[in-house]
């Protein structure tokens, strides 16, 4: 009986785990669907916008508003910074979550230094076999030039070719991040109010650090995109925070689309007027100075992109009907795998690029790189979504077996320690019966008769 009551409880306690797992697939995918969306059209908007004169840059954000998909990447990095680290900290600590951060900047500067090494490779294959010189349109000649140097520069995010500008400011942002969620767990509008000091503080006095190999400023000054970023921070703390932050049933909809609204028109009319010049170009000589620096974030960007993730926000809601059609389920597997979409898609410029330079720069061609680029990186996505799930599977057969094993291990152990039981009763009984027998003897009372 014991050893059957024993079964049943590591059949309960095996059940349980299957029922713990299956929990934790229903809270992952109760995660927002809305974040991998709007990264993974990041993705896809960066890798077209990064082919010059591409005819499909036509129709990404920038296009229809003063901000386009750094201010997205930006901003959603920070708010699934703040929701992921956040649990972290809520449940294991400070110090758990600042070790998952420095192991994602780990990770970061890993796919930094890799994607710069496959850059270079590209680059100087296609100067080699195209004879051609792309080094100068990538940035790596200074790398052809004296390696030596450039390379301790690499390593010290100091030297940024074309393209490999946005990882390191993220490296930066996750740097200071622990810092960050400490003060969003004490008073959640306190890292929001110091960032905003900062940020018109770099505005006013030019703050911004400096790269190889000219000294100039960095294409994304941290100083001034850190605001975004705990702008999004905050946004996704909120959750686990006794604070309100604003929601979508109070004023703000309204006005973030009246806003996005104004800007689209005016936007629009610069894009067109962009390929035709007899289109008039809206204010733009009265807009045009507060949107123009992208490296320190202007105003006129940051109001154009909080307005726009507001109106979303609001039209796509967390159950929407959109995140179930079949082209969105590619675009969020993008996002989901963001850091390796992201390194793919640079590859892709690359090659995209030269390949337009050296054949032809037609529509057409341009059309079908950007179709064989959008594919391919839905496709590696997908590839990555079906690996984890295959890796998950695996796992759960082998924690399945390794407790069906042990059940049995220990039911073959119980049977045995039965029989060995069993056995000794036996030997005790033939061995008793080999004992020699005793002999019984009556004594016999005389009879009398009275």
């Amino acid at each position: 009986m014991r050893e059957a009551r024993q079964l049943s409880e590591q059949r309960s306690q095996h059940g349980s785990r299957h029922g713990a797992a299956a929990a934790d697939l229903n809270q992952q995918s109760r995660r927002d669907l809305r974040l991998d969306l709007f990264r993974g059209l990041a993705l896809l908007f960066i890798f077209i916008d990064h082919i010059p004169n591409n005819v499909l840059s036509y129709v990404t954000l920038h296009s229809i508003a003063f901000s386009d998909a750094a201010e997205v990447f930006i901003f959603i990095s920070g708010y699934a910074a703040a929701t992921v680290y956040g649990r972290a900290l809520q449940r294991q600590g400070g110090v758990a979550a600042t070790g998952q951060i420095c192991r994602r900047i780990w990770q970061l500067y890993v796919a930094h230094i890799f994607i710069f090494v496959i850059l270079a490779a590209e680059v100087c294959y296609a100067t080699l076999s195209l004879h051609q010189t792309y080094s100068e349109d990538f940035g790596i000649d200074n790398f052809i030039d004296e390696p030596q140097v450039a390379i301790i520069k690499v390593l010290l995010l100091q030297y940024q070719p074309q393209f490999l500008d946005i990882l390191p400011i993220y490296m930066i942002l996750l740097g200071v991040f622990p810092v960050v969620l400490l003060l969003l767990q004490r008073c959640l509008p306190l890292p929001l109010i110091l960032s905003g000091a900062l940020y018109l503080l770099t505005l006013r006095f030019g703050w911004q650090p400096h790269s190889y190999p000219d000294n100039e400023a960095w294409f994304f000054n941290p100083l001034a995109w850190q605001f975004l970023f705990v702008i999004g921070a905050t946004a996704g703390y909120s959750q686990h925070s006794r604070w309100v932050f604003p929601g979508q049933g109070s004023w703000l909809p309204k006005l973030a689309l009246a806003i996005t609204v104004a800007i689209g028109i005016v936007s629009i009319s610069w894009t067109i007027h962009g390929a035709y010049d007899a289109f008039p170009a809206l204010l733009s000589r009265e807009l045009s100075p507060l949107v123009a620096d992208k490296s320190n974030l202007a105003p006129l960007r940051l109001i154009s992109f909080l307005a726009l993730a507001v109106t979303a926000a609001h039209f796509v809601g967390r159950d929407s009907g959109v995140l179930r059609w079949r082209a969105a389920q590619l675009i969020i597997r993008c996002g989901q795998h963001s850091l390796q979409v992201f390194c793919f898609g640079i590859v892709l410029s690359v090659l995209g690029y030269i390949l337009l330079t050296f054949f032809r720069n037609d529509v057409l061609t341009q059309l079908g790189i950007n179709l064989a680029g959008i594919v391919a990186m839905m496709g590696i996505a997908v590839l990555l979504t079906w690996y984890k799930a295959n890796n998950a599977t695996n796992a759960d057969a082998v924690i399945a077996a390794s407790a069906n094993f042990e059940i049995q291990r220990r039911s073959i152990a119980g049977i045995e320690r039965h029989v060995i039981v069993w056995i000794q009763d036996l030997g005790r009984l033939w061995a008793r019966s080999k004992r020699p027998r005793t002999e019984v003897r009556w004594r016999s009372q005389p009879y009398s008769m009275t």
